[in-house]
């Protein structure tokens, strides 16, 4: 039996040792080798120090976590150095460790992700938040606080918020802060904001680099500063910046959460160590109020006594999230040896290749757990003292949020609260999640904040910046029209009414605006005012001003000011006196409403002579008379002189609303007759663009304008038919030619152009209404904010008047300009009046229906005995009797009628008369055959 114990024992040795060295078996083992890497005098590193031990010592005296077996933590000190981080990291793959809780920094997480990754042992980090940190290039990496890339997407949410375009970021030039201000950059994007300016730093900056790095700052435009850097250099950053003036009025500075972390662990703070944080937002990673979190930052002050020679220190969020850390690791082993997961370690092949010299690297083995324990602690879901806590498949945590802090005095006052889940609000996220997300504009509210200079007023966020450039601003070097911008023979000033909105609009500003006008233009032929504002987009010039038409193209790559100009595209076209002639009283309407009208006057005639036939004697008599009568009696209505009276109730009623029709429609002839007659017409073959756009005849426009681009492109117009023309004269002539002389039939142009071009040529007139609405602004790059205060200036211009007074100026018109113009497509149509023919058409319906009902009925009560007595009758004899009922005369109907009656009763009496005497004659003869006695007895 022996001997059989020592063949088991013997096998089970071999399985043990095969495959390299084995610590436990597989019965959960009494200790697990945990390491720690973190710099211990660091903000961080001394609250995340007393963390850790507090949570490793809750694990091991908690029975519910890990029975049976303590966690062994090793802790050791980077002491700022990276280097110094990566040897402790190795010296921990010697001895057997499961997992590390570290490194403290994302530039040190990178490399030692790549030793996790080798030898397969999880990498738990409480504060290396690079969003570039991700799961597909470091697998054995797991971030267990809340990624940057929430806090910069918290950022661009307080960016847009309070109306911002534009930022500068200032960092620290490592992994850290080069991929968290790339991230901010994506997120502002989203947003329509950008980064403007990025100011980069050493991790360790002297002042004197500091300082001139902020003045290089102080230069720019925007006024917005994103500080994303160190607790150790941050503070630095903050007091030359209010020794350089950076602190005052104007400016916004937000601070990433090393702020929050830097003044938590210092609290309670004084004035003094404040000051350099007046009105500076800031974030903290946000853990909501629990149980839990109350207890162990009631603990606090205990676990940290006599841990540092300065006293104790404040809690951060760092801390909370440390000591969630090992939690979170703890309940991982645990379920990691409920499904059977074993200890033990291999060598790594590769490794032990390079044996030889003092590193020492066979010594490392890879850990054959690993991935299961990494699957594990992705599977954690429990609550901590930060809350839920739970991973979400791209390995961030579940309900990422922040507080947004404003410094005032010596206190940290919330403003509100961002998360991931509904962006900015006052309320808790806790209280949001029960509701569905919004992330509407309505929806995001923040509470007042204090800015820098203790003004509560919203800082612009911007000035125009005081670096000695100058603003290239390019202006078209017109041709024509040289009213609205030219430029002054022999020297680089312009002048024109574009000109002059331009200076004054720049006077409304609160501030100097530095600029150089630079002509745009060979001088030949007018520039194209896309050209010009296609270069704002390539940097050439900084701004555009002019005749520059707003039109979607154009918007599309800048912003616009508010039109100074209102314009839109017309027709130019000859137009000739109407003089008046021997018809002209058939002017007033068109051929389609005479006819309409005198078939109505036959129609109403005709339904009157219907209604009033039987009972009016005026409309009876010979067929000839009646025709007379009610051609008479239809046009007699026009002038209201009809002698016929009305009897039926039905006659009336078509006859008042007919009448009311008459006077509106002489009414309408009247006055549009006497325009004709006494205002001075102007006619053209053209009459607006429809007409342009049916015909072949050729258009002209003017060179280098939208128009060409909008008739071929939005009316389909055919490149063929358009001629470019430069100069106004160009205009007059090829209009003067006509199509037939080699000109053109119309002219399509600018409102304000043409206004200008007609204001000396009476020959020409607008035809036609102005078919797109447009105007004139000021370009500027895309969201530039200066685009905004030039709108509001120029909205104060043209409320005080003085817009109108540089119009008049510049562009006073003519008698010519303003002269009524009326074309002949000004008649009156018969879509004016259809309402009133369909309402007089339907009382005439009305009535005729209701009159033939009632003669069916007199038809039916007077000759239903006829029929009877006559038998079944045919349906052409029926009609001709009902045809005559109807030509006659009520009242000889009714006569009729009382005689048939009359004749009925008298036929009735007689044949009662008859059938007594024949009663009789019987009797008497009955009498006569039988005994006289009988009848005289009886």
């Amino acid at each position: 039996m022996s001997k059989v114990w020592l063949l088991v024992l013997a096998a089970v040795c071999h399985g043990i040792f095969s495959n390299g060295v084995v610590t436990n078996s597989s019965t959960r083992p009494d200790v697990v080798n945990v390491g720690a890497i973190l710099s211990y005098e660091s903000i961080i590193g001394k609250v995340a120090k007393v963390a850790i031990e507090a949570a490793v010592e809750d694990v091991n005296s908690d029975p519910t976590v890990l029975p049976g077996t303590k966690i062994e933590l090793t802790m050791q000190d980077s002491n700022y150095s990276g280097f110094l981080s990566i040897v402790e990291a190795l010296k921990f793959m010697e001895k057997d460790t499961v997992a590390i809780i570290g490194p403290q920094q994302s530039v040190t997480a990178h490399i030692i992700s790549h030793i996790a990754n080798e030898l397969q042992v999880p990498l738990l980090s409480y504060s290396a938040t690079d969003p570039t940190l991700s799961s597909l290039q470091f697998p054995f990496f797991v971030r267990t606080a809340q990624n940057d890339l929430y806090q910069m997407a918290a950022i661009a949410d307080l960016v847009n918020y309070y109306g911002w375009r534009e930022v500068i970021a200032i960092y620290v030039d490592d992994d850290h802060g080069r991929n968290g201000i790339a991230a901010l950059g994506d997120k502002l994007a989203e947003k329509r904001c950008r980064i403007s300016y990025k100011a980069p730093m050493s991790p360790n900056p002297t002042r004197d680099e500091i300082t001139d790095l902020l003045v290089k700052v102080a230069l720019m435009e925007s006024r917005i500063v994103v500080l994303h850097t160190y607790a150790g250099p941050g503070p630095v950053v903050l007091n030359v910046a209010q020794y350089l003036g950076m602190m005052g009025t104007g400016y916004v500075w937000i601070a990433t959460n090393w702020l929050t972390t830097l003044l938590d662990t210092n609290a309670p703070l004084d004035s003094d160590a404040t000051d350099d944080f007046q009105g500076v937002i800031t974030l903290r990673m946000y853990a909501p109020d629990s149980e839990l979190k109350r207890k162990f930052v009631s603990r606090w002050n205990n676990l940290t006594s006599g841990k540092s020679t300065n006293g104790s220190f404040g809690l951060s969020s760092y801390g909370l999230y440390a000591y969630d850390t090992v939690w979170l690791l703890a309940h991982a082993i645990d379920a990691f040896f409920n499904q059977g997961g074993i200890i033990s370690f291999s060598n790594d092949s590769r490794l032990t290749e390079l044996h030889g010299g003092s590193l020492n690297f066979d010594a490392m083995s890879i850990f054959n757990g690993g991935n299961l324990l990494l699957q594990n602690i992705l599977q954690v879901n429990m609550t901590g003292v930060t809350g839920p806590i739970k991973f979400t498949s791209d390995r961030n945590f579940i309900y990422p949020a922040f507080e947004v802090i404003n410094v005032i005095d010596t206190a940290l006052r919330r403003i509100g609260y961002w998360s991931n889940y509904s962006g900015l609000s006052v309320l808790p996220p806790e209280m949001l999640y029960a509701k569905p997300p919004n992330r509407s504009s309505e929806s995001q509210r923040l509470y007042p904040v204090i800015w820098p200079g203790q003004t509560t007023e919203r800082p612009r966020g911007w000035i125009f910046p005081n670096n000695g450039r100058h603003l290239n601003i390019g202006v078209p070097k017109r041709v024509s029209y040289r009213e609205f911008v030219s430029q002054v023979e022999g020297t680089d000033l312009f002048k024109g009414y574009c000109i002059d909105v331009f200076t004054a609009a720049l006077n409304f500003l609160p501030y100097a605006v530095p600029y150089k006008l630079i002509p745009f233009g060979d001088g030949i032929n007018s520039p194209s005012s896309s050209e010009l504002v296609h270069l704002i987009t390539t940097g050439v010039y900084d701004a555009a001003i002019g005749d520059i038409a707003i039109i979607t193209n154009r918007t599309k790559i800048v912003d616009f000011t508010q039109p100074y100009v209102e314009s839109g595209l017309v027709v130019v076209a000859p137009v000739r006196r109407s003089n008046s002639n021997a018809w002209a009283f058939l002017r007033p309407f068109t051929p389609m409403m005479w006819g309409v009208t005198a078939i109505f006057f036959l129609i109403v005639g005709a339904v009157v002579w219907i209604l009033e036939h039987r009972i009016n004697d005026e409309f009876r008599g010979p067929p000839k008379k009646q025709v007379v009568t009610v051609l008479w009696f239809s046009l007699s209505t026009l002038f209201f002189s009809h002698k016929e009276n009305t009897v039926s109730t039905l006659g009336r009623l078509v006859l008042i609303i007919w009448l009311f029709v008459v006077l509106i429609i002489v009414s309408s002839y009247t006055a549009s007759l006497t325009s004709i007659l006494t205002v001075q017409k102007l006619s053209s073959s053209v009459k607006g663009i429809e007409s342009l756009i049916n015909s072949k005849d050729p258009i002209g426009y003017q060179q280098n304008s939208y128009a060409r681009n909008y008739l071929v492109e939005e009316l389909g117009i055919h490149e063929s038919r358009l001629v470019p023309l430069n100069m106004p004269e160009d205009f007059a002539e090829a209009l003067k030619k006509g199509p037939r002389g080699g000109g053109v039939a119309a002219v399509v142009d600018e409102r304000a152009y043409v206004d200008l071009f007609l204001s000396t040529r009476c020959e020409f007139s607008i035809v036609g209404q102005e078919f797109t609405k447009a105007g004139w602004g000021f370009a500027f790059p895309r969201d530039s904010p200066l685009a905004i205060d030039m709108s509001t200036a120029i909205l104060r211009l043209s409320e005080n008047g003085d817009l109108e007074r540089i119009h008049d100026k510049w562009l006073t018109r003519s008698a010519c300009t303003s002269q009524s113009t009326t074309f002949e497509v000004d008649r009156l149509q018969l879509k004016s009046f259809w309402g009133l023919f369909l309402i007089c058409g339907l009382a005439c319906l009305l009535a005729l229906i209701v009159y033939f009902i009632l003669m069916v009925r007199q038809f039916s009560r007077h000759y239903s005995d006829d029929f009877e007595s006559s038998g079944r009758s045919s349906g052409s004899k029926s009609f001709q009797t009902f045809l005559t009922f109807v030509d006659e005369k009520e009242e000889e109907v009714k006569n009729r009628s009382k005689r048939r009656q009359m004749e009925k009763a008298s036929n009735r009496s007689v044949g009662e008369d008859e059938s007594t005497n024949s009663s009789k004659r019987r009797y008497t003869e009955s009498c006569s055959s039988k005994s006289l006695d009988r009848c005289e007895e009886a």
